[in-house]
């Protein structure tokens, strides 16, 4: 599986086998934060992008 990121004058460029995309807001859990994902991507990789 080849892939490949690349980030040049502030534009992502990613070349994977990406299945799913999806828009979360992150929200508050004890003294941290996380963002809710659907069950079955339980044990797979994601790609986690934050916007300024």
């Amino acid at each position: 599986m080849a892939k490949k990121i690349d980030l040049e004058k502030g534009k992502l460029s990613i070349e994977d086998d990406i299945e799913f995309v999806f828009e979360k807001i992150v929200t508050k859990f004890g003294t941290g934060a996380k963002a809710d994902v659907p069950k079955k991507y339980i044990g797979r990789k994601v790609y986690v992008m934050v916007q300024k």
